[in-house]
């Protein structure tokens, strides 16, 4: 498959380089068949004659201006993930999906912008979880997008910039594995195809919809890949800095990602830094890339390692062997069909991927998969396949976790236990977990978000081959690809509105700075909780009225957090009538006494049993008092 390549067919400054093709694990594009590669090569190609015809009706003429290349294909991938996530482009008209998450995202939307206007920090809010706070540092904050997004959070709102976010992130997930693609395979309908493949795959539109932080840190995967092979095959500072800028931008995006974006590139650059010529100039080159990186993510690593010297990363016994375990990737659903074919009506095929779809879609996908073996043996002959390969088969067993799980059964072998959970000394994540700074990556079904970018590079391979070989099967291709691409909604999970005038007009236009407290009423998290489930809704509303909210929802809930809200009589009483059996003897004059010091004004319950008699008669006799009903919404006020 090793041909010479057009130059300048893989992006600027990429002349031809078959050396280090083990190092940067991709190989320049071969010469297209015909005029066009003919000309690229150095010949002539026909002679035409007669006049010569206007530039924009040339053959051609996109591809020789690379700009408007890139934003066509820019635009179609756009245009291709719009279609895949639909129908989330509807919920730009004002509606958002009706989780937590959703709620955590938009307030984060607003936070930052928020923060950075008044120039402070925004990993410490005392906006949520009112009035202890919380340390952010190990929250899905993401504080870069956040930042970027702030003329569309000012302009129309953090509604609007999560919204566009989410629709927008398949189409650049796409573009972004396309231009690492386009360094490695010959032509571009196998680059196109290697894009698709990965930014429409129904695990990364999944997360896009529901995850936007890990949607958002999975951009800078295939970013850092096409920054370190540009590293390796033209040395120099510049490429050292956007290298560096890339992994710090990750780190300021999700930390969990992040990690396996300087996976990648770490793999990229020690393979360039362990072939001769062993020149000190590689080690100042990757160190500058390093310094790069650790300054710009300095303020994220700061915020961690506050966090951690406070005691806020602190996990409950035994909580992370049962995460390791119950976000393990099981066999055979990671190479399943995935579920978004049951929208086709074909829900009845065999071997479907039927695990849970509440935390992501571990599946790869059967098309993908398969495409991606065949890619292997079709483009045997270089190393770098079998590099990619590697890190294809690494990622996958890795994401099995410290037990193999197939079906409903999980097997230890060789097995040992980790806090009350039997883990198996054979499998690889058990080890990884140990290695220092990896504990905490609790979920390792997460690595196949490493996993796909090779075995999309690798599908692609196959539709390069397929180009020049059987080019009518790219059809039967594409069609079993559109089959399985991107995400249609959890049918379980409902739509909320962006805001509820009725229920936040009389506290928007309070200005106190009070505590709104949402009943049913809890603080959630990846770790700790305390109290009950609260509605998505009620950090949506504090973005539109700017009190702080007693409820609070946190990736990572620090330990303070939830021993500072316990110490509250109000809250800890409160927690006690919501849920049956948990009461605490009735100290009303504690309770009255500390809502009042705690300077709480609102409390809005909302449907269910946040409307039981036991929490209503709590809260009047706290001294809270009716005020008026919207939505469904008993909205009460307590009195001075």
């Amino acid at each position: 498959m090793e041909r010479a390549g057009r130059p300048g067919d893989a992006g600027p400054g990429m002349a031809p380089d078959p050396a280090r093709d083990g190092a940067a694990a991709v190989q320049p594009p071969r010469p297209e068949p015909g005029p066009a590669g003919e000309a690229a090569a150095g010949h002539p190609g026909p002679q035409r004659h007669g006049p010569d015809p206007a530039p924009h009706t040339r053959p051609g003429w996109l591809a020789r201006h690379p700009a408007l290349l890139q934003l066509a294909v820019l635009a179609g991938f756009l245009a291709a993930g719009v279609a895949a996530s639909w129908p989330r482009v509807t919920y730009l008209a004002g509606k958002l999906p009706a989780t937590r998450d959703t709620g955590a995202y938009v307030w984060g939307f607003w936070w930052v912008p928020h923060q950075l206007a008044h120039l402070a920090s925004p990993w410490f809010t005392r906006g949520i979880a009112a009035p202890v706070g919380a340390q952010l540092g190990l929250h899905a904050l993401m504080p870069l997008p956040d930042a970027l997004m702030t003329p569309v959070t000012l302009a129309f709102g953090p509604s609007a910039s999560y919204n566009l976010l989410s629709l927008a992130l398949p189409g650049l997930l796409g573009y972004a594995a396309y231009r690492v693609a386009r360094l490695w395979l010959p032509s571009q309908a196998g680059a196109l195809a290697a894009g698709a493949f990965f930014g429409l795959s129904s695990m990364l539109v999944w997360r896009s919809w529901y995850h936007l932080n890990l949607a958002a840190g999975e951009l800078f995967i295939p970013l850092a890949a096409e920054a370190a092979v540009r590293l390796t095959r033209r040395p120099g500072w510049r490429p050292a800095l956007v290298l560096g800028v890339i992994l710090g931008a990750a780190v300021l995006t999700d930390q969990e990602i992040a990690l396996l974006a300087i996976i990648v590139a770490a793999l990229v650059v020690l393979f360039w830094l362990a072939r001769p010529p062993y020149l000190a100039r590689k080690l100042w080159l990757a160190g500058l890339t390093a310094l790069t990186a650790l300054l710009l993510a300095s303020p994220q690593l700061v915020a961690i390692a506050q966090q951690v010297r406070a005691g806020g990363a602190t996990l409950p016994d035994g909580s992370l062997a049962k995460s390791y375990i119950k976000y393990s990737a099981r066999l055979p659903g990671l190479i399943a069909p995935s579920p978004q074919i049951s929208h086709f009506g074909l829900g009845h095929f065999p071997f479907i991927y039927t695990g849970p779809t509440n935390d992501g879609i571990p599946s790869y996908g059967l098309v993908l998969t398969v495409l991606a073996v065949l890619g292997v043996l079709a483009a045997r002959r270089r190393r770098s396949t079998w590099l990619l390969a590697l890190l294809w088969l690494g990622c996958t067993v890795l994401a099995l976790g410290p037990a193999l799980r197939v079906g409903a059964h999980v097997y230890a072998p060789a097995g040992e236990l980790l806090g009350t959970r039997h883990v198996s000394r054979v499998m690889p994540f058990t080890w990884f977990a140990r290695l220092p700074g990896l504990s905490g990556f609790r979920e390792p079904d997460r690595l196949m978000m490493l996993g796909v970018l090779p075995a999309a590079l690798l599908a692609g391979a196959t539709v390069d081959w397929l180009r020049y070989h059987a080019a009518a099967l790219i059809a039967v291709v594409v069609a079993f690809g559109v089959l399985e691409a991107g995400w249609s909604g959890n049918p379980g999970i409902g739509t909320m509105a962006t805001a509820l005038p009725g229920v936040d007009r009389a506290i928007a236009a309070d200005h106190s700075g009070s505590i709104v407290v949402d009943v049913p009423f809890g603080i959630r998290g990846g770790a700790y909780i305390f109290g009950a489930p609260f509605d998505p809704d009620a950090q949506v509303l504090a973005t539109a009225d700017g009190h702080p909210r007693a409820v609070g929802y946190i990736s990572r809930v620090p330990r303070p957090t939830i021993t500072g809200m316990e110490a509250h009589p109000f809250y800890l009483q409160l927690v006690g009538r919501q849920e049956p059996g948990r009461g605490t003897p009735v100290d009303i004059a504690a309770a009255r006494r500390d809502a009042r010091q705690m300077h709480i004004g609102w409390a809005l319950l909302w449907s269910w049993p946040s409307h039981s008699p036991r929490v209503i008669r709590y809260l009047r006799a706290v001294g809270f008092r009716y005020a008026y009903q919207s939505n469904g919404v008993l909205v009460y006020r307590l009195g001075r």
